[in-house]
């Protein structure tokens, strides 16, 4: 993929979740809700602090996270769904 995000921003692949419940009932697509955790697939330089010093961001390419339901802007890269959003939109890291 060539592509990289800008400044404190981050590339986002969604991690589906599981399409049944602990019951065994399947829950079809109409109904879901699109999965609040994702991938990070990449990452910007940073932004630039007061004194215009780079800040380095606290996640990096293959960590697993967590974000709000609306965060985030959708583009299409290499036929694949992805989002772009800022790095204060994620919410936390999961291990």
């Amino acid at each position: 993929m060539a592509f990289r995000p800008l400044h404190d921003r981050v590339l986002v692949r969604r991690i589906d979740e599981d399409e049944t419940t602990a019951g065994g009932i399947i829950i079809p697509d109409t109904a879901k809700e699109k999965p609040q955790q994702g991938e990070i697939i990449a990452v910007g330089s940073g932004s630039r602090g007061d004194d215009n010093e780079i800040i380095a961001l606290d996640v990096k390419p293959g960590d697993r996270i967590l974000f709000g339901k609306w965060s985030g802007s959708e583009v299409k890269i290499d036929n694949e769904d992805l989002l772009i959003m800022k790095e204060s939109d994620v919410l936390g890291i999961l291990d």
